[in-house]
């Protein structure tokens, strides 16, 4: 290769020349071998001649394929067509057969049911409970959901029709029928009247109340389909129970009264408790006699704390009062469960103890008569049902707050301090009330009548401390101690013994700091107002006894006045000594209270020996006027006095005795050191010694 493209470099030309030399050479090798080939592509020509003829057939067989392709693909078209309409067919066949069965099903009402609603027995309790399952069967039936266009069949329309009058036949049979149970149930009841007049006792409406319930479900049915026939119903009822409930409560109050009338018949005669002088006292013998009246002219008994403290309390007629108690708490006992009943059976029978909702409900259309929902807009209860059932009870009980207070009123006329039995009870009767349902009508009224308790109760507080401002004492004998401190101590012990663990113990409370500051006056009053006993004497005997009765009764609320009184007897009681001992050593007082009159206005106590009217000889002038015969004699005086000032209930004379004789001693040494400061050296003593006036002092208390 070199050497030939050494060649082509150097000598191109000819190089060039070579190569078209060659190329000639091959040009007519080939025409001789195309030459020599003819007879091969002749062949080869007539084989295409015949695959062109072959492709000819081919392209006929398949034009008439397609033919026959064409006229199957219409044929498969119209299968395809036909499939697809069965299809939509059965489709359709199937929604309507679902429809049928969906209207079948839940628009037809079996012909037990429609046997029920028309002709059902609703006095026994298997054709009760066919009704119930009839009526709900017709609710379910009529409050079926309706697609559009249903209510345009005429089977559709027929059963509507059907049902509205299925319903208003059945709701009238219904409403016919209770109303009958409401008044057969009343005669039963009102029969069973007699047997309760002579006991306390309300007659019991469980039977009524439990035959009832058994139709409560068809109330509720009755509530919802025919709101108008439950309402009017419901005020049957109402109006029915109202007359029921007044005779047997005013019955009931009758025989109360009576009994609490004839709790003062054994206290005829008697000055006490129910009434002072110029008051009703005693029994009567008639609730007529008793009753508040306006035109009655005598005055109603009342009780005092200055009746109270003209009595011992072995004279209180606790007997009295405590059936009064007795009377008063059954009557709430017997009031209480029969309010709650009644309104738990309202609550159920009348389906009212639910929070209101807004319920399906259907109205005749006019033009066709048909069935058709309709929003309960029309039937939007303008109040709750909570308020529905305060509305019935209150309609029903009407007169138990009337009566109850009357009742209250005739026990406050009977004695002023029932108010203090009957604001205990009711308060427990109201707590306990609101415990178990605050907005119930019994916790309402209860706590409207304990208003009226509460206010009796100030009024009997108010009248006691009217009544100790207008106590008057006689001139010609001593006070002793004052009827209404000891009428204090009686109303406290009442009192304790009634509000034990009571609920309303502040009222009592604030009562007792009244009472007690009203006493405090009135023993300052009386005292000050007193000329037959000395004002201290008055003091002392009224707080020693004010002190002892709030020792012993321990009241937490008038622990200060208890503290008061004991320091208002103890200033009283020294400034009733020291004023006494001042009349046995008159002279010897007045000439020693001189001497310390010198001292004070600046003489020395030992010159004061030197002065004229208080020297040695005018000391043992005074000293010789009392020798012990003559101290004896003045101190037994002034015991026979002192036992003229003091009362005896109160027993305070050893006390006072001993402490003159503290006070006595205690003047005798300050005597004494008078004169050993003032009269040095003079050996001037007393005419009687320490130990002769404790033998004094002694012998006198037991002479007496």
């Amino acid at each position: 290769m070199m050497e030939v493209c050494e060649y082509a470099i150097s000598n191109a030309e000819a190089f060039a020349e070579k190569l078209s030399r060659e190329l000639q050479v091959l040009d007519g090798a080939n025409i001789q071998s195309i030459m020599a080939s003819e007879k091969q592509v002749n062949t080869l020509m007539q084989l295409l001649d015949q695959a062109l003829a072959e492709v000819d057939t081919i392209e006929g067989k398949l034009l008439s394929y397609e033919e026959m392709l064409q006229s199957v693909k219409e044929q498969m078209d119209q299968i395809s067509q036909s499939n697809r309409l069965i299809q939509i067919s059965n489709t359709n066949n199937g929604k309507l057969l679902d429809e049928i069965q969906f209207l079948v099903n839940y628009m037809d009402l079996s012909k037990g049911h429609i046997k029920a609603l028309q002709e059902g027995d609703l006095s026994s309790p298997k054709g009760i409970e066919a009704c119930i399952n009839a009526s709900e069967a017709l609710s379910q039936c009529m409050n079926v959901a309706l697609k559009p266009g249903h209510d345009k069949l005429m089977a559709i329309k027929q059963q509507q029709h059907l049902f509205s009058e299925l319903r208003d036949t059945f709701a009238r049979r219904l409403t016919n029928h209770l109303n009958n149970v409401f008044v057969h149930q009343g005669h039963d009841q009102s029969s069973t009247l007699a047997q309760h007049t002579a006991e306390l006792t309300l007659p019991k409406h469980s039977p009524l109340h439990r035959d009832l319930l058994r139709y409560a479900k068809l109330m509720e049915w009755l509530k919802n389909t025919q709101r108008e026939k439950y309402e009017g119903l419901s005020r049957t009822y109402m109006d029915y129970m109202t007359r029921l409930y007044e005779r047997e409560i005013k019955d009931f109050f009758e025989v109360a009264k009576i009994k609490m009338a004839g709790t003062s018949k054994d206290g005829k005669g008697k000055f006490g408790l129910h009434g002072s002088s110029g008051k009703l006292t005693g029994s009567t013998s008639s609730l007529n006699k008793l009753a508040v009246s306006s035109s009655n002219s005598r005055r109603s008994q009342s009780s005092s704390l200055l009746d109270m403290g003209n009595m011992s309390a072995s004279d209180l007629d606790v007997a009295d009062r405590t059936r009064f108690d007795k009377i008063f708490e059954q009557v709430l006992s017997e009031l209480e469960p029969l309010c709650l009943a009644e309104q738990d059976f309202i609550s159920k029978f009348f389906k009212l103890q639910q929070i209101p909702t807004l319920a399906q409900g259907e109205n005749m259309d006019d033009s066709d008569g048909l069935m058709h929902s309709k929003p309960v807009s029309e039937h939007r209860h303008s109040i709750s049902e909570k308020d529905m059932v305060r509305m019935m009870m209150n309609k029903i009980f009407q007169s138990i707050e009337t009566e109850l207070n009357s009742l209250i009123a005739l026990g406050d006329k009977i004695d002023s301090f029932n108010s203090l039995y009957m604001l205990v009870k009711m308060s427990h009767h109201v707590w306990t009330a609101e415990n178990v349902d605050p907005a119930s009508y019994l916790s309402t009224t209860l706590g409207n009548v304990l208003v009226t308790v509460k206010r009796n109760f100030d009024k009997c507080i108010s009248a006691q401390i009217r009544q100790m401002e207008e106590v008057k004492i006689s001139k010609k004998s001593k006070v002793g101690i004052l009827p209404f401190v000891t009428g204090f101590e009686e109303f406290a012990k009442l009192a304790e013994a009634i509000f034990r663990n009571a609920e309303r113990r502040g009222d009592l409370d604030k009562a007792y700091i009244k009472l007690m500051r009203a006493v405090f006056n009135n023993v300052e009053k009386v005292a000050n107002e007193s000329q037959k006993t000395p004002r201290d004497v008055v003091m002392m005997e009224n707080f020693h006894h004010i002190f002892s009765t709030l020792s012993s009764l321990k009241i937490s609320c008038l622990e200060a006045e208890r503290k008061e009184a004991k320091q208002k007897y103890t200033e009283h009681l020294q400034s009733y000594v020291i004023n006494s001992l001042g009349q046995p050593l008159e002279k010897l007082n007045h000439f020693f209270e001189g001497v310390e009159a010198r001292v004070a206005q600046g003489v020395r106590e030992e010159e004061v020996s030197y002065q004229l009217a208080f020297n040695k000889q005018e000391l043992r002038k005074v000293i010789k006027e009392y020798p012990g015969k003559e101290v004896k004699k003045g101190l037994d005086n002034l015991y026979r006095k002192v036992d003229k000032h003091l009362c005896d209930e109160e027993s305070l004379l050893q006390v006072v005795w001993h402490s003159m004789q503290d006070e006595f001693i205690r003047q005798y040494k300050h005597f004494e050191g008078l004169i050993n400061r003032c009269y040095p050296g003079s050996g001037i003593t007393m005419e009687f010694t320490i130990q002769d006036m404790l033998e004094y002092f002694s012998s006198i208390a037991q002479s007496h």
